[in-house]
């Protein structure tokens, strides 16, 4: 006989971990403390199993007991949340949902993020095709007004920070279609925050086009964007549509819920 295979887990063991889980479940849809006849209501345990299961994640911390005998959901699971969160890599967790856009549309996808008065770009996949010459690409920067994705992180700020930012970096130009006015550059903004949705139409570089979508963390906060970027011939206005839903589903990959349904 092995003696190092692991133990196999008995039915019984398995059956007592779903119903820690159940437990957990209606702690959490509980928007107060819940008793134990409640609970025992909510999971269809009997009162003295769901005791004996609540009574185990009491002393782990997972769950806290009140003086009125009603139970919460307890601090470890927080510090535990905190662990996870800190643990999540952005591009680890962007990279499949990219993967799928860039399959389904045929053009290159961008990740990328604000670093000062800047866009970072983190991750990119290639289109493989596209005849434009892409100056901003994986490590690459780039100013704010001059991206889809830098203009998102723009919009979020209040107007004296725009023009504090306009101020600092003289708003400078790569085409003739580039933004370098304040005046044009609010404007721009305002309907960036109307559509949550922004667009670089050859601002950047002649001959290409980029629209970009923003992604939340848990606070509600952005972090990052995606955009899709390719030559103005070859721009579809679906792909708002597209790489939107594709930012909220790593949004809500990232722990956001603020999502309309």
């Amino acid at each position: 006989m092995d003696s190092t295979k692991e133990p196999v887990k008995t039915p019984g063991s398995i059956q007592v971990i779903e119903r820690m889980m159940s437990l957990l479940d209606a702690l959490a849809n509980s928007s107060e403390s819940a008793s134990l006849k409640q609970l025992a209501n909510a999971t269809e345990l009997h009162p003295s199993t769901a005791h004996r299961i609540l009574a185990a994640m009491t002393n782990a911390r997972f769950v806290e007991r009140q003086d009125a005998g009603t139970y919460r959901l307890g601090i470890r699971l927080l510090e535990l949340g905190a662990i996870v969160k800190s643990r999540i890599s952005l591009r680890e967790v962007a990279l499949p949902f990219m993967q799928e856009l860039h399959e389904q549309i045929g053009e290159a996808i961008n990740l990328g993020a604000r670093h000062d008065d800047e866009i970072v770009y983190l991750e990119r996949t290639s289109s493989g095709r596209s005849l434009v010459r892409v100056v901003y690409l994986v490590g690459g920067r780039a100013p704010l007004h001059l991206t889809s994705l830098g203009k998102l992180f723009l919009a979020a700020d209040g107007p004296q920070k725009i023009r504090e930012y306009a101020k600092r970096t003289g708003l400078p130009g790569k085409t003739p279609h580039s933004l370098t006015t304040l005046a044009t550059l609010e404007k721009e903004l305002d309907k960036v925050r109307r559509h949550d949705i922004a667009y670089d139409v050859e601002e950047a570089e002649i001959g290409l086009k980029c629209v970009a979508a923003p992604i939340r963390d848990d606070e509600g906060q952005i972090i990052a964007a995606l955009s899709v970027s390719a030559p103005v011939d070859r721009h579809d206005p679906d792909w708002a549509k597209q790489v939107k839903k594709t930012a909220d589903a790593v949004s809500q990959a990232l722990g956001y819920t603020g999502l309309k349904k």
